[in-house]
C-alpha cells in the first residue's frame, strides 16, 4: 500500500486499540474497587492493584513517548543533513519539531521551496503535509 496524508498515521491495534483502553478500563475498576474496600481487610490488596495499574499506564505512556523523542532527534539531523545537500544552508532555526517531522514526506524536488513556505507562513504540521504534492513515504517510523 503506497503512503499518503490520508494513511500516514500509524496505530498498532495490540498496542493503541486493546492494551490501551483495557490499562484504562482495569484503572478505573480499580478505583471503584478501592473505594468500596475503604475501611475493610481488602483495601490493602485494592490500594496496590490500583498503584499496578497506574504503574502500567506509565509505562504505556513512557514505552512510545521514548522511542517518539529518539526518532525525532534521528529526523532533525537526517533532515537538516538532507537540506544542506540541497541548498548548502542548514534548516532554519525557526522551524520546530513538528514541522520538521512534516518535512520528511517531501521529496527533495519540493523540500527547500516548502522549508522556505513553513517558515514564511508559519505553517503548522498538517499543513505542511497537506501542501506536498509527491508524498514520499516513511515507513520506518514506530
Amino acid at each position: 500500500m503506497n503512503q499518503n496524508y490520508q494513511n500516514h498515521a500509524r496505530l498498532v491495534t495490540g498496542f493503541h486499540k486493546v492494551l490501551g483502553p483495557l490499562l484504562l478500563l482495569g484503572f478505573i475498576g480499580s478505583l471503584f474497587n478501592l473505594y468500596k474496600s475503604f475501611g475493610n481487610d481488602t483495601f490493602y490488596s485494592a490500594s496496590l492493584i490500583t498503584l499496578l495499574f497506574l504503574c502500567g499506564i506509565f509505562l504505556f505512556w513512557y514505552t512510545r513517548s521514548f522511542p517518539l523523542k529518539a526518532q525525532d532527534r534521528a529526523i532533525r539531523s537526517e533532515e537538516n543533513f538532507r537540506y544542506y545537500l540541497l541548498t548548502g544552508k542548514g534548516l532554519p532555526s525557526e522551524l520546530s519539531m513538528g514541522q520538521i517531522v512534516a518535512l520528511r514526506f517531501a521529496p527533495d524536488e519540493e523540500f527547500p521551496g516548502l522549508v522556505e513556505k513553513a517558515v514564511s507562513e508559519k505553517l503548522d504540521s498538517k499543513s505542511i503535509k497537506q501542501a506536498i504534492k509527491n508524498w514520499k513515504p516513511d515507513y520506518y517510523r514506530v
